[in-house]
């Protein structure tokens, strides 16, 4: 199993930090909701995409396994500087998964490649997350080869770039080792 290097997760936490603000989220009644669904909220409106960015790669093959969910939640945690409890990377992945059931693969990738394109920084970010979370069991699957070349043109990744940024994470995972 891979594990993704503290500099590469500082360097895509520090990109997500470089694209501003947190998502505003608008309650009506703030009072009518549990401090845990607040935290699900939030979570799920800084974290959503890009989680189900990695579910949707890590489900590309069919399988999903211990080692993808545990890169996945890694992920998470640096990236949140750990304030995403394990409680909540469980609810995203089962948001994650319902989305793909209720709505199709396909049309759940063009919703997240959407989202996420809006901002170039969480675009690469979401990029170089996919990428080692194919990675993630050692064996990228041609399923997950060719969601990665799909995933980059939605984002509005170019070859040149895609290319940088799996090099990068190379050298990131070569180092780790």
């Amino acid at each position: 199993m891979i594990w993704l290097s503290n500099s590469t997760l500082t360097r895509l936490r520090d990109k997500l930090r470089a694209s501003g603000q947190r998502p505003s989220l608008f309650l009506t009644d703030p009072t009518a909701i549990s401090p845990e669904a607040t935290e699900l909220l939030a979570t799920t409106a800084e974290y959503g995409p890009l989680s189900e960015a990695m579910y949707l790669m890590m489900s590309a093959d069919g399988h999903v396994t211990h080692d993808e969910r545990q890169v996945l939640r890694g992920a998470l945690r640096n990236l949140s500087d750990g304030s995403v409890r394990s409680v909540t990377i469980e609810a995203l992945l089962d948001a994650a998964a319902r989305n793909v059931a209720s709505h199709g693969r396909e049309k759940r990738l063009l919703d997240v490649s959407q989202q996420l394109a809006e901002d170039p920084n969480r675009a690469e970010v979401a990029f170089v997350l996919a990428a080692a979370m194919a990675l993630a069991d050692n064996v990228v699957a041609d399923e997950e080869n060719d969601l990665l070349n799909r995933f980059a043109e939605l984002l509005g990744i170019d070859e040149v770039k895609a290319n940088a940024l799996l090099d990068a994470l190379e050298n990131d995972l070569t180092d780790a080792r």
